[in-house]
């Protein structure tokens, strides 16, 4: 069974604040996941160039651990995997006190952009987006985050930080969704 997590992604695993330090090249064509897992994100229209996919998980306080990096991002490992029925749901930073994170053009994304999905295995899946919603930062719908917008169509739903900085804290007061629709999968080859 699916397990929904408190609200939002706002913590990294670790106490730390995420790396700004972007992987090289090599780290990110090196990067191994098994073959069914997400293994990169592409998002041409935003410039989101072939980008890690980390595994996440739930920390103590039931909220989803965010990226260790602002230029990775995360697949909710008790989400759906690729092309699978469903919604499979990543979250990505904004940003750094230093640097733009991978999701920080996130917000220009329209309808009808694409988003694509490669597999461990090289499989390619390529969504495309249907809409975007806003949400306060500790009343992010999940049940929404966490389903396809499309009966049986499967699904990939981003996230990342919007809104402004809370005072005298890292926190943004909100979080913007991105929900796409699975329109296309492919070998690669």
């Amino acid at each position: 069974m699916l397990q929904r997590p408190a609200y939002s992604p706002v913590q990294p695993l670790s106490d730390n604040a995420p790396s700004s330090v972007k992987p090289s090249q090599q780290a990110i064509d090196t990067y191994k996941v098994a073959p069914e897992l997400p293994k990169y994100i592409r998002i041409p229209t935003i410039n989101v160039p072939k980008t890690r996919v980390m595994q996440l998980g739930l920390l103590k306080n039931n909220q989803i651990a965010a990226p260790n990096n602002i230029y990775d991002a995360g697949w909710y490992r008790d989400s759906t995997k690729p092309g699978q029925h469903g919604a499979m749901f990543m979250y990505g930073h904004v940003s750094s006190w230093s640097a733009n994170g991978i999701f920080y053009d996130l917000k220009n994304l329209k309808p009808g952009d694409y988003v694509t999905v490669e597999r461990g295995d090289g499989k390619s899946y390529t969504y495309a987006v249907n809409m975007s919603k806003t949400y306060p930062a500790d009343k992010v719908d999940m049940h929404a985050v966490l389903a396809p917008t499309e009966a049986g169509k499967p699904g990939l739903n981003l996230m990342t930080c919007a809104g402004q900085l809370k005072k005298g804290s890292s926190e943004f007061s909100e979080r913007l969704v991105v929900f796409t629709t699975l329109i296309e999968s492919s070998i690669e080859g």
